[in-house]
């Protein structure tokens, strides 16, 4: 295969090399301008993976670090894609920020309130922004939804529902063996560690951090058993993690009071066995739509008391960045979500613009988790939600006007 030419539009590094960094990292080799000249992982072996895939795929092989702070520190590096463990995420981008290099960070939870804030501050205080890389903002039917709110479809929102619901029993406890950080997670907290992919859209649908905000949140945790039994089946009882007694819950509830009213509803649930699902609801005072059974119902439109299938409104509603999507082929992971979210990255990084998920988004979403273990540890207790704009976001506008914006809808002439 030809040799492509190491000189992007836009030089990236790439930080986190396990499966989903190097997902990520085939998607950015797709695009014609982006170069990634370095990578970088602890773990020498995923480096020299990393670096062989970039070879095969036609481009210069990478430079290749073990501690990120080197690759940083390089002057050719224009951004970095985050892909660490969900603790390190937080770390990474601020140091980055500090070395003048734009910021994508794959999602988690945060592990304090204290990082969330760091993240902000840095971010204002550089002028580097910092863009969470939540591909569900950017599926296809997240997208369609949020067409039809901003087109005032569903009327008034008054509640909201989303999670994570996902049976990752084999992953988590083969955890160990593959190098995964999940499960030690789940060893030692209890609460919504993984709540942006169901929230993110959900709170652009509500203008979370721009005219709206998150007041207070409760949290409750059921038992955990779900783990532990399929350790027991699959592993066997005289397997080291069948003695482990963990921590997280098998189903985390979550309610959110947003400062205009509206209520949200988030969900974690990842051992037990079930279908995939974010569990989407987006009701408001002229209709609903419901992820699960793919279903909307919008008052005088609709048979009285009766659903309607979702993709009978999808023609008319799509939205025009997946019209113009589905044109050019759909591409990369999770239904093309990853490469519109890594585009928006780069066309940001491109155009030194601000990016259309940002720090103060970053911040609020991954505050969810740390919010929700201490409301779990005291029984339900609500907990304030910090404002992250220190009230900018009363009159905060939309930053972003382009075709990846997720604050308004861009139609394109």
């Amino acid at each position: 295969m030809a040799k492509k030419s190491n000189e992007g539009n836009v030089a990236l590094g790439v930080v986190g090399l396990g499966g989903r960094g190097r997902g990520l990292l085939a998607i950015l080799l797709g695009m014609d301008d982006v170069s990634i000249p370095a990578i970088c992982d602890v773990l020498d072996d995923r480096v020299q993976i990393a670096a062989d895939q970039c070879e095969a795929l036609g481009h210069p092989r990478p430079e290749g670090y073990n501690d990120y702070r080197e690759l940083l520190a390089r002057d050719d590096i224009q951004g970095v894609v985050i892909a660490t463990s969900w603790t390190t995420h937080a770390r990474i981008a601020i140091d980055a920020m500090k070395a003048g290099k734009y910021v994508g960070s794959e999602v988690g939870g945060a592990s304090s309130l204290e990082e969330c804030w760091e993240l902000v501050k840095t971010s204002e205080l550089t002028g580097i922004p910092c863009m969470m890389l939540e591909n569900c903002c950017y599926g296809r039917n997240e997208m369609a939804v949020l067409n039809m709110v901003k087109k005032g479809l569903f009327g008034e929102l008054i509640h909201c529902q989303c999670g994570y619901e996902h049976d990752l029993r084999d992953e988590i406890a083969m955890g160990i063996e593959n190098r995964h950080y999940r499960i030690h997670n789940y060893k030692h907290r209890n609460g919504d560690v993984y709540p942006t992919h169901g929230l993110g859209p959900i709170a652009k649908c509500l203008n979370i951090n721009k005219g709206n905000r998150f007041l207070q949140l409760s949290s409750m945790a059921s038992k955990a058993k779900g783990l532990h039994n399929w350790i027991v089946d699959n592993l066997g009882k005289d397997h080291p993690l069948a003695q482990v007694d963990f921590t997280q819950g098998d189903v985390v509830t979550t309610m959110i009071k947003c400062a205009h009213g509206e209520t949200v509803m988030v969900i974690h649930d990842t051992t037990l066995p079930r279908p995939y699902s974010r569990g989407g609801r987006v009701q408001g005072t002229r209709g609903i739509w419901m992820e699960d059974n793919n279903s909307i119902y919008i008052e005088g439109q609709s048979p009285q008391h009766t659903w309607e299938p979702f993709d009978k409104y999808l023609p008319k509603y799509e939205h025009p960045l997946w019209r113009e999507y589905i044109k050019m082929g759909v591409r990369g992971s999770h239904g093309g979500a990853d490469y519109l979210c890594l585009r928006a990255f780069v066309e940001s990084v491109k155009d030194n613009r601000p990016t259309p998920i940002d720090v103060y988004d970053m911040a609020t979403w991954m505050a969810v988790t740390t919010l929700s273990e201490q409301s779990v540890a005291q029984g339900g207790h609500p907990m304030p939600f910090p404002d992250f704009t220190n009230g900018m976001w009363i009159e905060r506008l939309p930053e972003l006007v382009g075709k990846y914006s997720l604050d308004v809808i861009y139609e394109q002439e």
